[in-house]
């Protein structure tokens, strides 16, 4: 990837928006959602403490991971797309 994110924070590929219902009714892109999963591809070097260590992340690269509904900014690399957040609005890894 050319771009590396800085201090604690995440570079996420989001996962595709879900085409099918379960039942197997076609959602429209009009009332997809957006997904609020997807994979880390890109970590920063962590966050420096009120004391002046430095806290690595907990996230990797390659982790898939729950994050908030609006969390992040959406960005384009090389004709990809891609949310930068901040490793605290990252909910959980699965």
């Amino acid at each position: 990837m050319s771009i590396k994110p800085l201090a604690d924070r995440v570079i996420v590929a989001p996962a595709a928006a879900e085409e099918k219902t379960k039942s197997g009714i076609i959602i429209p892109d009009t009332a997809k959602e957006k997904p609020q999963r997807g994979e880390v591809v890109a970590v920063g070097e962590g966050k420096v403490s009120d004391q002046g260590s430095l806290m690595k992340p907990q996230v990797k690269v390659g982790d898939q991971v729950l994050y908030g509904k609006y969390a992040g900014t959406e960005i384009s690399v090389d004709g990809s797309d891609y949310l930068i957040m901040r490793e605290s609005d990252i909910l959980a890894v699965l």
